[in-house]
């Protein structure tokens, strides 16, 4: 039922997290507030195909 995606930078666009969700229950893209290593600073990370 959970899928595995990928969160990518909006600033450098690198896939730099994973995580899963549940595809039935959320079906527009996850959007999260993380820090990226190669930015060195919080940024935006979006879902992925």
């Amino acid at each position: 039922m959970r899928d595995i995606i990928a969160l990518a930078c909006q600033d450098c666009k690198r896939r730099n997290y994973s995580t899963t969700k549940n595809k039935k229950k959320t079906t527009e893209r996850l959007e999260f507030s993380k820090y990226c290593r190669f930015c060195r600073k919080h940024t935006g990370h979006k879902e992925t195909k």
